[in-house]
C-alpha cells in the first residue's frame, strides 16, 4: 500500500539537489513523473537516465517565474495526462546578502521565485489537480522559515509566506479535496548549499547545534515529501514538517 502507483505528479526545480531526489524517489515508488529546471542539458542528461531505467519521466525547460513556462507546463498535462494528482512546488534560489547589500532587482528575484512562482503555480494547476485522486501539493519551505539562519532576509521571508501560503490554501481548497502541506529542511547536502557548507567553520557550527550531529542528505526530505504526496497521508493538510535532525527541539 505504501507506493505513488498511477500517480502523476509534478516536481518543479527537479534537475538537482532535493528536486531530483524526488523525482527518483516518486518514480521508484510507481508514479509517473513530469519535472522541470532551467538548465536543458541537466534535463536530458537526468532524463534519458532514468528513462534507461524503464520509468515514465519528461523532463521540460522552463523558467518557474515566467507565464510562457508555466503555461507550457499546464499545457503539456492537459495534453498528455489531463489531470495532475501530486504539484510539488519544490524550485528555490538565494542570494545571501546582508539585507542592506541586496539590489532590489535581487531581493524581488528570490520573492518571485520562492514565494509567487508556487502561487502561481497551484492557482494555474488547480483544474487539473480537482480532477485529480487524492491530489495533493507540498511545498519544500525551510527552517529559514521559522528560525533566522543568517542566510539573508529575502529567503527567510519568501519561506516564511510559503508556509502562510500553505495553511491558506489547505484551509481554502479542503473543500475540492486538495491537500497542502510543506516541508521545511534543515541544512542539507544540495548544490544550493555547496558553497555554504563547504565553510569548514560553518559546517561545524551547524553539526555542532543538531543533535544528530549531521547535515542532512537529499533522500532524507525526498522520502518526507513522497509520503505526504501517499494516500496514506490523506489525513494531513495545512502542515510543516520539519525535517532538522532534532535542531528546533533542543535547547543545547
Amino acid at each position: 500500500m505504501w507506493n505513488l502507483k498511477n500517480k502523476k505528479i509534478l516536481v518543479t526545480g527537479g534537475s538537482k539537489g532535493i528536486g531530483s531526489a524526488t523525482v527518483t524517489e516518486c518514480l521508484n515508488l510507481g508514479a509517473e513523473v513530469l519535472f522541470t529546471a532551467r538548465n536543458a542539458e541537466e534535463i536530458a542528461v537526468f532524463e534519458n537516465e532514468l528513462k534507461a531505467q524503464g520509468h515514465q519521466v519528461t523532463g521540460i525547460t522552463g523558467d518557474v517565474t515566467l507565464e510562457a513556462d508555466q503555461n507550457k507546463v499546464r499545457d503539456w498535462i492537459g495534453e498528455n495526462w489531463g489531470t495532475l494528482d501530486v504539484l510539488v512546488n519544490n524550485a528555490g534560489i538565494n542570494i545571501r546578502k546582508t539585507s542592506l547589500d541586496y539590489t532590489t532587482e535581487e531581493y524581488r528575484k528570490v520573492l518571485e521565485v520562492n514565494l509567487i512562482a508556487p502561487f502561481e503555480l497551484s492557482r494555474l494547476l488547480y483544474p487539473f489537480l480537482v480532477k485529480g485522486k487524492s491530489p495533493a501539493i507540498i511545498n519544500v519551505a525551510s527552517v529559514a522559515a521559522l528560525l533566522d539562519l543568517q542566510t539573508g532576509s529575502p529567503y527567510a521571508m519568501s519561506k516564511a509566506g510559503m508556509l502562510q501560503q500553505t495553511r491558506s490554501l489547505a484551509t481554502e481548497w479542503a473543500k475540492d479535496g486538495i491537500r497542502v502541506n510543506a516541508v521545511s529542511p534543515w541544512f542539507t547536502l544540495t548544490p544550493l548549499t555547496k558553497g555554504l557548507l563547504g565553510n569548514v567553520d560553518r559546517l561545524q557550527q551547524i553539526v555542532n547545534i543538531t543533535p544528530v550531529k549531521r547535515v542532512a542528505r537529499v533522500e532524507e526530505m525526498s522520502g518526507v515529501i513522497a509520503f505526504l504526496a501517499m494516500e496514506q497521508a490523506s489525513y494531513i493538510t495545512g502542515q510543516n514538517i520539519v525535517v532538522d535532525g532534532g535542531m528546533s527541539i533542543s535547547a543545547f
